[in-house]
């Protein structure tokens, strides 16, 4: 009798503790996504939902100003690669400014920002302070770098001609309004504002490094060329793959460098795709055709991307 009622005592006992323990495992699944669920509202939001509208704007002839906006299909990405059309031509010399700016500046900013980090990273006075100066710049807003270096450029009354003439230097150099000072300006106004940034990112990948791979390597004899070659290089893969992609994609939408210091002089010549697709869309009210041209740039600079990984992914086979 004792028996009977302890097991119908323990029976409910034993259910209460089992759907206690399914609702926590029910509660344990959902809790990353709760988690999650604000940065997936503002990605839904600012992210999903224009790109979403911008495919749709790219299908319709587009003026913000008007309230009908007819349906065109394809017209506009067809435009883009149709000889004679009156945006073809003017893209794709965009297209080819920024491939030139891209292919200028990469190199610059993948390279140099190295250098810095090497000695940077060393133990000496004044360290820190180095540091934060070669990394000022970068917190300037680009319409601040633009003013700045728009005055200082000027070929008539800027600063530098002022001071190479002081030098004894040609003081009448066209750095905004001709080929090549202009690309020659807007590299180095690029490379001297963004330096500090790929350089944090290098130093902290040095602090990464294994310090015993570099004892071991010299108790090997290795030289100091060998010890970077050899443990700084293979060590820093994944910093490099992270410096090379956003630097790349940062160079491709260049836009307010060539805005305020030269406009896009001379010629059209340094005007990049990002700036001719402002001006379609918001000075042509094209959106529509500003939305195709966007949507072709992505799809390049999603191309090169993917090449950067295969090349990495690539080495790194090889290697091992």
């Amino acid at each position: 009798m004792a028996t009977d009622t302890a097991g119908a005592v323990a029976a409910p006992r034993a259910r209460t503790a089992e759907r206690t323990a399914v609702r926590s495992v029910r509660r344990e699944r959902w809790t990353p996504y709760l988690f999650l669920a604000p940065f997936g509202v503002l990605f839904g939001v600012f992210v999903v939902l224009p790109a979403l509208l911008g495919i749709w704007m790219s299908l319709h002839e587009w003026d913000q100003f008007l309230d009908r906006h007819p349906w065109v299909g394809l017209h506009n990405y067809g435009d883009l690669f149709r000889s004679g059309s009156p945006t073809a031509g003017p893209f794709w010399q965009s297209m080819l400014a920024t491939g030139e700016f891209t292919l200028f500046s990469v190199p610059l900013l993948v390279v140099l920002p190295l250098a810095l980090a090497l000695l940077l990273n060393r133990r000496f006075a004044g360290r820190t302070a180095f540091r934060a100066l070669y990394f000022a710049p970068y917190v300037l807003g680009v319409a601040v770098i633009g003013i700045l270096w728009r005055y200082l450029l000027d070929p008539s009354v800027g600063l530098i001609n002022a001071i190479a003439g002081q030098l004894g230097l040609p003081a009448t150099t066209p750095w905004t309004t001709a080929m090549p000072w202009a690309w020659v300006s807007l590299v180095a106004i690029t490379v001297w504002w963004t330096l500090g940034f790929n350089t944090v990112i290098y130093i902290a990948g040095l602090q990464d490094v294994n310090r015993e791979l570099y004892d071991a390597a010299r108790v090997d004899g290795a030289s100091r060329w060998q010890r970077f070659r050899h443990v700084t290089l293979p060590g820093l893969r994944p910093v490099f793959l992270l410096v090379i992609v956003t630097t790349l994609l940062a160079s491709a939408n260049m836009f307010g460098q060539a805005l305020m210091v030269t406009q896009g002089a001379p010629a059209n010549e340094t005007r990049t795709a990002v700036m001719y697709i402002a001006q379609e869309g918001f000075r042509n009210f094209r959106l529509g055709s500003a939305a195709a041209m966007s949507y072709v740039l992505s799809i390049f600079l999603m191309a090169l991307s993917v090449l950067v990984f295969w090349l990495f992914r690539r080495r790194r086979g090889e290697e091992a």
